[in-house]
């Protein structure tokens, strides 16, 4: 990244940044939707939950399956934020500008990457005072922040790609609904094994499911196994395919 795309990126995250103070209601449900779906789970169905996962403690659990869902919701912000630019026309403007056309994008990148490790680092300080206790060393602890930003970086730029396909913001937060609510169908929650046969086989093929393990692993100190390597994949797929379609989208022609 050039000295001039960079200093762009940045005014452009300073535009993100203001944009949301005129959204705090947007910003709020991001950050604390997350912390009352952990909260419901513990406190109302984890009861029931812990004989189906048996685990001494359900919060332990829960909280990788958590920190995924957290990142997906976060997702729904960025597609609609691009959506609006683009309805807007000030995209438009921008592109008469003397500026690094992909620091638009980036800003929006970098400005949802920011909320969602406010967000992370919500869920996990909530966590530790509902009983959470994770086993990691501090290299694990890296290992797991490592994971959350590639998951985070590939489904923002989905979500941007979404953004910029979508024709109105509601088209927007239809798209992202996937993003939210595939971990519902995951390891997540209970373990595969207890859904029924054609559901637990979508469960462990699906995407979100070798993440959550992996960060289930790396915080108990238990053997990861290939579910990591299947996680990097399916990230590393994600960022680079909604990169390209991102730019292919934002370098057309603007037809509205």
């Amino acid at each position: 990244m050039s000295a001039t795309t960079y200093a762009d990126s940045l005014t452009m995250l300073r535009r993100d940044f203001k944009h949301q103070q005129r959204y705090p209601v947007m910003a709020i449900s991001g950050l604390f939707t997350p912390v009352f779906m952990m909260l419901l789970f513990v406190y109302v169905f984890g009861g029931a939950m812990l004989t189906t996962v048996g685990n001494s403690t359900y919060v332990n659990y829960l909280v990788p399956g958590i920190l995924v869902m957290a990142v997906g919701a976060s997702s729904a912000g960025t597609a609609i934020g691009i959506c609006v630019d683009m309805n807007e026309g000030v995209i438009a403007r921008f592109r008469t500008m003397a500026i690094a056309r992909v620091s638009v994008l980036t800003g929006h990148v970098l400005g949802a990457v920011i909320r969602t490790t406010v967000t992370l680092a919500l869920v996990v300080g909530v966590a530790l005072v509902i009983g959470f206790r994770p086993r990691a060393s501090f290299g694990e602890w890296v290992l797991a922040v490592a994971v959350l930003l590639m998951l985070t970086l590939a489904l923002t730029w989905l979500a941007v790609g979404g953004g910029l396909a979508a024709k109105k913001p509601e088209g927007a937060n239809g798209f992202s609904l996937p993003l939210q609510f595939l971990p519902f169908i995951s390891s997540a929650f209970v373990p595969t094994e207890s859904m029924s046969p054609a559901v637990a086989w979508f469960a462990e093929h699906q995407p979100f499911t070798p993440v959550i393990d992996t960060l289930r692993g790396v915080l108990s100190g238990t053997p990861v196994g290939d579910s990591g390597w299947w996680a990097i994949g399916w990230c590393a797929v994600a960022a680079v395919g909604g990169y390209l379609w991102s730019r292919k989208l934002y370098n057309r022609d603007p037809a509205r």
